[in-house]
Parts: C-alpha cells; sequence; structure tokens
C-alpha cells in the first residue's frame, strides 16, 4: 500500500552555512532567505511525525579534508565561489538551521550531494521497512533532488514537500520540483501530506 504510514521523513541540510545568511553560502552572495522560510512547515511535519511514531531522519554534511577531492573543490563554473570551509566539522556552519533532531530522531552523516552516497540512511530506512520517503530541506535542486534520486533509484517512493523545500532562487526551486514530479515521484505541500498522513495512520 503506497500510503504514508510505512513513511520516512528526511531533512537534508538544514545547517548555518547553506541556511543562515551569515553562513558560507550566504556571505557568498547566494540568497539563502528561503530557508527560513520552511522551519514552520519542517517542524510541523517533524511533530506529526513524532506523534505518529514515525522515523524521522537529519541529513547532516560535513566536510574535511579526508574526504576533500580535488574534483570535489573544483566543481563548477564559478571560479569566485569557493567550496572550502563550508560545514567543517564541529564547526558553528555545520551546526543545525531552525529544527534540530531529539533523542529520538536519527541523524546520517554525508560528504556528498546524496543523502545515500556512501551512508548508512538506506540501512536505517530498511531497518524501519520504510516504503515511501517525505523530502524537506535544502537546496532543491542540489542535494534534495540529488537525496530523491538516489531514493528513487532504490526503490522508494517518493514525495518531495514544495514549501518544506528551498533553492537559492525560486526558479532553480520551480524547475527541480517540476523534475522530480516527471521523473522521481510526488511532489505535494506539507499541508497535503499532514491530511494524508492523519488518514493513512487511522485506516492501519
Amino acid at each position: 500500500m503506497n500510503t504514508l504510514d510505512k513513511s520516512a521523513l528526511i531533512v537534508v541540510d538544514m545547517q548555518n552555512d547553506y541556511c543562515d545568511p551569515k553562513g558560507a553560502l550566504g556571505i557568498q552572495e547566494l540568497d539563502t532567505s528561503g530557508a527560513e522560510k520552511i522551519v514552520g512547515n519542517i517542524q510541523k511535519l517533524i511533530d506529526v511525525y513524532h506523534s505518529k511514531g514515525l522515523p524521522v531522519i537529519f541529513i547532516q554534511t560535513f566536510h574535511e579534508n579526508a574526504t576533500d577531492s580535488l574534483a570535489w573543490i573544483a566543481r563548477g563554473n564559478n571560479p569566485n565561489r569557493t567550496h572550502t570551509g563550508v560545514c567543517r566539522r564541529n564547526s558553528w556552519g555545520a551546526d543545525f538551521y531552525g529544527v534540530a533532531p531529539t533523542d529520538q530522531d536519527i541523524v546520517v552523516i554525508k560528504h556528498r550531494y546524496s543523502a545515500f552516497f556512501n551512508t548508512r540512511l538506506d540501512s536505517v530506512l530498511r531497518r524501519f521497512k520504510t516504503e515511501k520517503v517525505v523530502v524537506t530541506g535544502v537546496a532543491t535542486n542540489v542535494c534534495v533532488e540529488g537525496t530523491i534520486r538516489d531514493a528513487y533509484m532504490n526503490d522508494y517512493h517518493v514525495v518531495a514537500v514544495s514549501n518544506g523545500t528551498a533553492a537559492f532562487s525560486q526558479e532553480q526551486h520551480d524547475a527541480s520540483l517540476y523534475t522530480i514530479s516527471q521523473y522521481f515521484g510526488q511532489v505535494l505541500t506539507a499541508e497535503e501530506i499532514l491530511q494524508e498522513l492523519q488518514v493513512s495512520v487511522i485506516q492501519v
């Protein structure tokens, strides 16, 4: 049954360097304002998932010398944008922004865009017999979409939360959600998910 009673909520990269205007990307003049706007919707989803006893998984990016390959550091066409100094382990920039895990939540560490790449995420989801992942966080067109693509390739049903994800521009956000809706999963609002979650869990 393709319902939310066998789902997990995934919160991707809600961290200071990606979300706070004083973070590493904010000071590079990327527009991080979208992150603040989605905090409330993500928290509502977290609260309901907690109340239903469903898993909430926070994805936290750490970058460090051991994983900073030359290819990784040199990515992209913008010579003025640095990829070093972002979300370094034990830094303020790597700390959670707006929402944070509780003792009942799971934290999965990643070093690349996708939360599935060289992490324990798939093992955690299999442990909970998860069939569907509901994905929130930032950035829609980068780590969120990368995670959604890999979730789909690993045979999970996928939902992207349209007002629980954000990118560094509305155009990037909208284009990514369109791609997701056409090829990788559903795109729903937080309100639609909350309503469906109430119904699907009650019917179990």
